[in-house]
């Protein structure tokens, strides 16, 4: 069923978001819309001085940052089934896809982490001004960082599958004899020589094609999991 948004705002970015987010099928309501767009603006304003992106134009913003993101909305609902999850976002930027995951799915508990601390300073920001209770930013190098283990371990344009997992594989929750948590790495085509450099200790479950509206590039989602692990 096509979803229906029935919000309205005078942003010219609310049509073509709304029309992205029936693209994907994704339902959204008004109050998660309304999110996204003041996520973008935040993110404009901000970048003037704090250089966030080198995407300077809205609508390609729309595109290229937004829309990509939330095309991995509907592969992370369907992996988590609508139970409680947490997830960690590594080498977040300017909160992408972690900043969009917790609009769009309340029951992940989404941490982002960078390096960066005046990123971190927007994403903090962000949390607050967006009023997002599943949401928190940390200002760390992922490898030196503490954690009791997530479900889902992300990144986008972060490093290559194998120093993507070699930083991360103590975050990944280890819960046996029940399934362990995962990675969820969004890439752009399918990174074949990647896969292939991966150790031993990692298994690819599934390599998900996705649909970006108004984008036309390749785009996939690579999860993956420790060797040990069950099937995703």
């Amino acid at each position: 069923m096509t979803p229906v948004h029935s919000t309205s705002s005078a942003d010219p970015l609310a049509l073509p978001l709304k029309q992205g987010l029936d693209a994907l099928n994704l339902p959204a309501t008004p109050e998660q819309i309304q999110r996204l767009l003041d996520y973008l603006r935040l993110i404009a304003q901000w970048n003037k001085v704090y250089n966030l992106t080198a995407v300077r134009d809205p609508q390609e913003m729309l595109s290229l940052h937004l829309l990509d993101s939330l095309a991995a909305i509907a592969p992370l609902r369907r992996h988590t089934q609508g139970q409680a999850t947490t997830l960690l976002d590594v080498g977040a930027g300017a909160g992408l896809p972690g900043v969009v995951i917790a609009i769009m799915c309340p029951e992940v508990s989404v941490t982002c982490i960078d390096t960066v601390a005046k990123k971190v300073a927007f994403l903090t920001q962000v949390g607050a001004t967006l009023k997002l209770p599943n949401f928190a930013a940390v200002h760390n190098r992922v490898e030196n960082w503490n954690s009791q283990g997530f479900d889902v371990v992300t990144s986008r344009a972060f490093a290559s599958l194998a120093d993507f997992t070699k930083w991360t594989l103590f975050h990944v929750k280890q819960t046996p004899p029940k399934r362990s948590g995962v990675w969820m790495a969004l890439k752009g085509k399918t990174p074949d020589d990647e896969i292939e450099s991966l150790p031993g200790s990692v298994r690819v479950t599934k390599v998900e094609v996705l649909q970006v509206p108004g984008l036309d590039a390749s785009r996939c989602i690579v999860w993956m999991e420790p060797r040990d692990a069950d099937s995703i």
